[in-house]
This record gives C-alpha cells, structure tokens and sequence, in this order.
C-alpha cells in the first residue's frame, strides 16, 4: 500500500514547515485523544444528569455553573493560553529554562491572589451575580434561592481551574500533552458519581439533591489539580509560587492578558446576556440551550480546540523568531483541519438534530418535548459550529502575534450584533433566537477578524483554504442527504430502541458516506489524518 497523497501545498512546504506541520498533527493526536475520553465522559455526564434531575434543577445549575466558568476563561484557560504561554515560549527561547521557572513561579503567585479573593467575593456576591444572570428566576417560586446556593458552592471551582490553568501552560511549552488532556476527564466522572450516589442520600438527609451537582464540581477540580502534579514534578516546575510582582515577564504577561481580558469580557457579556434573556422564556429554557451548546461544543472540544492547543506553540515560537512566512503556512494548515471537521460537524448536527437528541438524550426525565425543544436549539446553535471554530484559530494566530487590540475591537462589534440579533429574534422564536443570535454574530466576528489579518501575514492562503473547504462541504452535504434518508428507513418504531435506531443508523450513515465522499475527492485534510494510521498499518510485525 502506498503512501496517501499530501497536498501540493505540503509536499512543497519548507522542511521547517513539514516538520511544524508533522508535530503540529502529532500534538493535536494527542490532545484529542485525552479530548476525546474526557468529551465521552463529558456525554455520559450530560445523559446522567438530563435523566436524574428536573428540568428545575438543570436549570439552575446551568446558570450557577456558568458564572465562575466565565470567569474561568478571563482568570484562567483564556489568559493563560493566550498571554502566559507564549511569554513563557519567549522566554525559555531567548533566556533559558532556569529564567523560565522564575517567571512561571512568580505568574503562579500572582495567579493564586488573585484566585483565593475571586472565590471569596464570589461566594459573598452569590445573590447579586444570579440577579444578573437570571432575573428571569424571580418569577418561579424558590428557583433564585436554589440558584445562590449552588453559586455559592460551586464558585470555588475558579480556583481550582486557574491552577490547574498554570499547570497546562507550563505542560504545554515542553510539550507534554498527555496529563492535560486526560486530566478534564476527572471531572466528568466526579459528575457522572455524584450524580448516581447522592441525591438520594441527601434528600432522605432534608438537603436538596441539587447539591450533588455542586460537590462533584468541587471534586472534579480538585482532582484535575493533583493529576498534574506528577508531570510537573516531572519537569521542574512543581515549585512554590513567588510573589515577584515585578518579574519583567509577569509584566509583560499583563500587558497582553489585559486588553486581552478586556476583549473576553467583551465576549461573556453575550453569556450573561444569554442566560438573562433565557431566564424569562420559561422552565426548560436554559437546559434545552445548554445541551445543545453541550453537543456543539463536543467536535470543538475533541478537534479544534485539540488543534488550537497543539498549534499555539508553533506559532508563538515562529512569530517570535519573525518567520511570518512559516506562520502563514502553519495558520492556513490548522485552518484546513479545524474547517475539515466542523463544517462535517455542522451539517451533521443541522441535518440529523432531532434523531440525534432523542438518541442521546430522551430517558428518564428527558421527555419527548425536552427533547424537540433541544433538537431546535441545536439547529440554531449547530449552523455556527465551522464559524465559532474559525474565530477559535483566528484569535489564537493574532495572540501569537502579540495582538491584543485587534480581538478587542472585533469582539466588541460582536457584542453589538449580538444584542441586536437577540432583542431582533427572541421575541418570535424563543430560546432558538437566541442561538440564532450567536450564530450571526460569530459570522460577523469571523468574517472580521479574517479580514484584518491580512495586515498581519504575508498572506492568508484563502484559495488554499477555500478549496479545502468547498470539498468538505461537498461531501458533508451528500452524507446529510444519505443520514436522512437511512433516519427516515428505520423510523417509527417505538420503545427505548425504536426511538435510538434512527439516530445511530442516521448518523452512522452520514460519517460513512462523508468519509467515503471525502476519500474520493482526495481530501487532503482527510489523507493528512489518516497518514499516521496507514503508516502503521504498513508495518510488518516484528518476527
């Protein structure tokens, strides 16, 4: 068997660039293996408690978990990928790996005070900040109190993800992959636990069973914590924090982290507006948006953001040697293999919602309207997919390039879209309006931040990337067609397998058909995933 045939593109990369490419796709391997069995876990999780707890219960805790996840992304994974870790690349290329430490260890300190006073006035603030994100709540007996008190035990849970934060960043640089990726997993089983074991135990105690939620959050981060410690140790950074402030490289970390927040903050302003406005559209509304978000983010979290993490390294290390040219290759590669999976994804969660929600979800006290309900959410939230991916690559390319403005900019205009498109839709369509809003808001903050970076690469490789593209939207479009008709063939049964069989032959169907359309087309991105794997099989087995 012969060797897949790479694009022309990256036969005729430099060996720089093949060499990039090569562990660009190795790193992402990787990262989406652990992604994976952590985004499975996280499924399971999702199905667990969808069917033990009411849409009451799910509804208040999609709120109360999403507000120290927003701060999560500005205290910690956002910032850290984007403004620590390339200071911490620059610095270990340009000054070695003892000065390295010593500003991993003084960015720990910082990090750390900041954190331990987050968490206190969040736990304190616990009534305002659910007034914010929920006002709607007031109008459903006890809903705002259950909601505060979950807020109030699950907003430690920043604390424990900005460490852990730090730990992925320093990880990360030496490219040890394996412990931050499988380590988000233990979260999922600390959920999937809790939610099995305590509810009953703490309702037969007169506490809510709602509070198993909030304990397996706070169980979850704490595992995923200590499960880095090995691999820190490992390395040389398992150190007590400092309190050097002034570190040039802690300053320099501020002054991308900054605007850099600033922009995120811009961003989540759209999640607390969402929340808010999902709060006045009735019981089951922040549960049939959530999980559909869920099932979104599920091809994001296995491949994009496996891809985005892998290859932020390589383009903070090339943009901080001025090879501009290498990074236009390096962009453009991510870009083909984020668009080759999320275009896939995004029609397959259009074409296939409702099949696929009942499938996933209808059991126990997710019923056929929860799940209609969701299958619509879904096709809102589903056609945005390949877009939000797009803004994911774009925003990580100019962080790596040291600008923190163009993504401030941009997400502001977002925001405006956002509110506009919101106020516009929510009235007619509900809690699909406001997935509707997020959609075309991420096609306006993605046609932007594309546009700009033109000023900032020698050039953007968009035939390249648009070939690409029309390929894979091709074949996503023929295994859409053939999904839906294999769905409609096995339809009508009923019972709990009556009810699965047209999601899984529907969506078996079309990953089988995209693939093989895809194969035919001489997909490059298609050959580039498959390489390490034919590689292997061609091996002859040791005698």
């Amino acid at each position: 068997m012969s060797a897949p045939k790479l694009d022309k593109t990256t036969a005729h990369a430099s060996p720089r660039a093949g060499a990039e490419q090569r562990q660009i796709t190795k790193r992402a391997a990787v990262v989406a293996a652990g992604t994976l069995a952590s985004r499975l876990l996280g499924l399971v999780r999702d199905q667990t408690i969808a069917a033990v707890f009411p849409r009451g219960v799910t509804d208040a805790f999609f709120v109360a978990f999403t507000i120290p996840n927003v701060l999560r992304q500005l205290l910690a994974e956002g910032a850290v990928q984007s403004a620590v870790l390339p200071v911490l690349t620059k610095t270990r290329e340009e000054r070695g790996e003892e000065e390295a430490k010593r500003f991993f260890r003084a960015t720990r300190g910082l990090s750390l005070s900041v954190l331990i006073v987050t968490s206190v006035l969040g736990v304190l603030m616990a009534p305002l900040l659910v007034d914010l994100f929920a006002s709607g709540y007031a109008e459903l007996p006890g809903q705002t109190e259950r909601t505060v008190r979950l807020t109030r035990w699950v907003f430690p849970y920043i604390f424990f993800m900005g460490t852990a934060a730090l730990g992925v960043a320093a990880l990360n640089t030496h490219q040890r992959f394996i412990a931050t990726s499988f380590a988000p997993g233990l979260l999922n089983v600390a959920f999937i636990l809790c939610s099995l074991t305590l509810p009953g135990w703490l309702m037969a105690t007169g506490i809510d069973g709602a509070m198993a939620l909030a304990f397996a959050v706070l169980l979850g981060g704490a595992l995923q914590v200590v499960a880095q410690w090995p691999s820190l140790r490992a390395i040389g950074y398992f150190q007590r924090p400092s309190l050097e402030f002034s570190h040039p490289g802690v300053r320099e970390a501020l002054g991308r982290m900054l605007p850099m927040m600033f922009g995120m903050g811009v961003y989540y302003i759209d999640v607390v507006l969402a929340r808010r406005f999902l709060s006045e559209e009735g019981l089951g509304a922040q549960s049939y948006y959530g999980w559909a978000l869920r099932l979104c983010d599920f091809p994001q979290g296995i491949f994009v953001m496996a891809l985005q993490t892998a290859a932020l390294p390589s383009l903070a290390k090339l943009a901080a040697r001025g090879d501009l040219d290498e990074m236009s290759r390096t962009y453009a590669f991510g870009m083909r293999l984020t668009l080759f999976v999320s275009i896939a994804a995004t029609a397959l969660f259009v074409g296939l919602s409702q099949p696929l929600v009942v499938l996933l979800f209808q059991r126990g006290e997710f019923d056929a309207e929860s799940a209609y309900e969701t299958a619509r959410a879904l096709v809102a939230q589903g056609a945005g997919i390949w877009l939000v991916a797009s803004v994911r690559q774009l925003t990580s390319t100019y962080y790596a390039l040291g600008d923190t403005r163009t993504p401030v900019v941009v997400a502001a205009i977002d925001l405006v879209v956002f509110i506009g498109l919101c106020l516009g839709l929510r009235g007619s369509f509900g809690h699909v309006g406001i997935g509707m809003a997020v959609t075309g808001a991420s096609l306006v903050q993605a046609a932007l931040l594309w546009f700009w970076l033109r000023k900032k690469l020698p050039t953007l490789r968009l035939r390249e990337i648009g070939i690409s593209a029309a390929r894979t939207l091709l074949a996503a479009g023929a295994g859409v067609v053939v999904g839906r008709l294999a769905a409609s063939a096995v339809g009508g049964g009923t019972g709990a397998w009556g009810l699965a069989l047209p999601g899984l032959v529907g969506s078996a169907a079309f990953i089988l058909a995209f693939l093989l359309l895809a194969l035919g087309l001489r997909s490059d991105e298609l050959l580039i995933v498959l390489h390490p794997v034919m590689r292997r099989l061609r091996k002859k087995p040791a005698a």
